[in-house]
């Protein structure tokens, strides 16, 4: 049905994104499993060797930085300490340099599953045959007319019937011609085949890398949130800081009258108060009660606002 309607197999993958969905959570499916006789090309078999070598090597990267990672950021949620932090930085930076990385593999894949062209660039060994046919060929034409050429000025002129070797002649060189049309057309079809051969392995490597890609986007996605629950955290501290800052603020206005109330009777001057027994004491009564009832307003106040939770 898809060679029929000439869609190729990226296109059915783009038109079901809910498989493209299922892929990335299932694991990566391994290369199907060929016999002598459906064998790859050398070249194919070669960039298999290094998408598998460059996929596994990221991978394993990618797990390390995860097992290194999480218990790291639970730590650091616990305890928030210097050490942690720059703990959490580096781990942090080579998160971003290997996530660079590997979306650059992942690019360079995605842009070669979607152009045929350099795809079929890559069969390297159709390319030489064709060269190879092509020279062959070229030769062969070179030698035929160079034979007639040489047949025809040592040779009398004749009649253009009786001339039977011109007539093989041209027949073979019609044969070759028609045999490099058929080859060259083969050839294509080999192509096409091995394009669809290379685009499932670039397929079954773009999931590989995809899913790493994914591990390292989602611990990315985590250390943030780690980074967001820090900052609330302090600035949790740091409203509870201001808070108790506000209350000692209010506490020393209030003790600052009993200042003021101790320099007014300090001064070095004549009053019938002091003639009053107990009048001293009757002072700081009403100026602890003015205090408190000063330092009770503040709070109602701070309340009314909401200023803090009392």
């Amino acid at each position: 049905m898809m060679r029929r309607c000439e869609l190729p197999a990226r296109d059915l993958r783009l038109l079901d994104p809910s498989s493209c969905t299922l892929r990335r959570r299932a694991p990566a499916p391994p290369p199907p499993a060929r016999t002598d006789g459906d064998e790859l090309p050398f070249e194919f078999r070669a960039l298999e060797l290094a998408l598998e070598a460059a996929c596994s090597f990221l991978d394993a990267q990618a797990a390390e930085l995860e097992i290194e990672a999480y218990p790291l950021l639970d730590e650091l949620t616990s305890k928030i300490s210097t050490l942690n932090l720059e703990r959490v930085r580096r781990l942090k930076s080579r998160l971003v340099a290997l996530t660079r990385r590997v979306q650059k593999v992942r690019d360079e894949i995605e842009q070669l599953m979607d152009d045929d062209g350099d795809m079929a660039e890559m069969y390297l060994t159709e390319k030489k045959m064709r060269m190879e046919s092509s020279v062959f060929g070229d030769q062969s034409l070179l030698g035929y007319n160079s034979a007639g050429a040489a047949g025809t000025s040592v040779s009398a002129p004749v009649s253009p019937v009786s001339s039977p070797t011109e007539s093989r002649k041209l027949e073979k060189t019609f044969s070759l011609c028609r045999s490099r049309h058929d080859s060259t057309k083969g050839s294509d079809n080999t192509t096409t085949e091995h394009i669809q051969e290379l685009e499932m392995l670039l397929e079954a490597y773009f999931v590989v890398i995809d899913i790493t890609l994914n591990k390292l986007t989602s611990l990315k996605e985590y250390i943030d949130d780690t980074e967001d629950f820090i900052n609330i955290q302090l600035d949790n501290v740091r409203n509870q800081l201001i808070q108790f800052e506000l209350l000692l603020t209010t506490a020393t206005f209030v003790v600052a009258i009993f200042g003021v109330v101790a320099g007014i009777f300090g001064m070095n001057f004549e009053t019938s108060v002091f003639e009053i027994e107990n009048a001293f004491q009757w002072v700081l009564v009403i100026t602890s009660v003015v205090g408190i009832f000063i330092f009770c307003s503040f709070l109602w106040f701070f309340k009314y606002k909401r200023l803090m939770p009392l």
